[in-house]
């Protein structure tokens, strides 16, 4: 099998995660939970895990990340946790569903939201995004790249916009966490959503919330934190307040495992090398007759993505053959983002999506190339 499907989950992985997994199986209990060794050993692992999500994200701390199940978790903790109704927002046509639905929901429930559109090849319109931005906006939703397209937004230049209109600014790392420059302080982020499962190489179950020091998250589920057994309410001390339940040791043991791999090789040049991926795979495939490909190809600072249809055939049936002729994974369809594939013309036939990671090779490339040039042929 030749696996181009990182931008839904990472396939390949540094072994020492599922060692990690496996070890903590066997000798892990439950966080915060007792005083004996199992239950200190997951507290100490799930602490070093926060210690590295703040020094990757230059965070306000470790304790202002919590752990949750994924970005779609962690997006909804922050859309209904930062919102009211009579409150305003801003988000792009290039989210996710995962950011989409939840401010669907709280625009039903009273708050009103401004969409920002995008150029032709996906890029964000700035100018009408920095002309939303003003005081009396409650909070700017925005990904930092395209899952469709691979287009990177300038996070930095909606941050300080933000800031400098005291609007708070969430971004959505899901495609970018582990691999491009993130800096909460110098981007000024409030609020980072990641998952743990993608370029962060964990397992997946496992994502998370980094919140700026002195920025009230509501939570969405209350309930045990090992903490202020008797108060009634949930604690609002970060990370208790948005981490009731138990969390998932295990999975945040083998995320630890793939931060530490990640911080050793260097997130710029694994990014480097996918790129350098990316790239050979558009000038291997770029003469094949009907090709189309979407997003601005000429950005050197775009995800490792490469979304492209041959002529007008359904996405799906060149995935499908793809898998079942040649082995080779692909994702079809609509990505769970349907304002960029409407903006970009492709709400019927989808987009054949090829995502890069670092541990394929260029013989895998050329392979997927060849396959892909075969089938449009035929």
């Amino acid at each position: 099998m030749i696996y181009l499907d990182s931008a839904a989950t990472s396939f390949y992985r540094p072994p020492e995660v599922a060692e990690a997994v496996v070890r903590a199986m066997e000798s892990m209990g439950n966080s915060g939970r007792g005083v004996h060794g199992a239950s200190l050993r997951t507290a100490r692992t799930i602490y070093r895990a926060r210690c590295l999500l703040a020094e990757l994200f230059h965070g306000d701390g470790p304790e202002q990340t919590a752990f949750t199940a994924n970005s779609t978790e962690s997006l909804n903790l922050a859309v209904k946790g930062l919102l009211s109704p009579g409150d305003r927002a801003v988000t792009t046509v290039l989210e996710h569903n995962s950011v989409l639905r939840p401010l669907y929901e709280m625009e039903q429930r009273g708050v009103k939201l401004e969409i920002i559109g995008c150029g032709q090849e996906g890029v964000l319109d700035y100018q009408a995004m920095e002309q939303a931005i003003v005081p009396g906006v409650r909070a700017v939703f925005c990904t930092h790249a395209s899952n469709v397209t691979g287009n990177p937004v300038d996070i930095r230049r909606i941050g300080r916009q933000c800031r400098k209109q005291g609007v708070l600014f969430c971004v959505d790392a899901s495609q970018t966490a582990g691999r491009f420059a993130i800096d909460m302080e110098r981007d000024c982020i409030d609020v980072l959503c990641f998952t743990g499962h993608k370029s962060l190489l964990g397992p997946q179950g496992t994502g998370g919330i980094c919140v700026r020091r002195g920025i009230a998250v509501r939570p969405l589920v209350t309930g045990g934190t090992g903490i202020r057994t008797f108060d009634r309410q949930q604690p609002r001390e970060m990370p208790e307040a948005l981490e009731a339940g138990t969390l998932n040791g295990h999975g945040i043991a083998g995320l630890e495992a793939g931060l530490r791999y990640i911080l050793e090789q260097g997130p710029e040049q694994l990014l480097k090398r996918e790129r350098k991926l990316a790239d050979l795979f558009l000038e291997e495939t770029a003469d094949i007759p009907g090709i189309r490909f979407y997003g601005d190809l000429r950005d050197p600072n775009r995800a490792p993505v490469v979304s492209l249809n041959l002529g007008e055939r359904d996405s799906a049936e060149i995935s499908g053959r793809l898998w079942a002729e040649y082995e080779i994974s692909t994702r079809s369809g609509g990505h769970c983002a349907p304002l960029m594939h409407e903006a970009l013309g492709t709400r019927e036939q989808g987009t054949v999506r090829f995502s890069f990671s670092h541990y394929n090779t260029e013989q895998e490339i050329r392979e997927a190339a060849g396959a892909l040039r075969e089938i449009g042929e035929t």
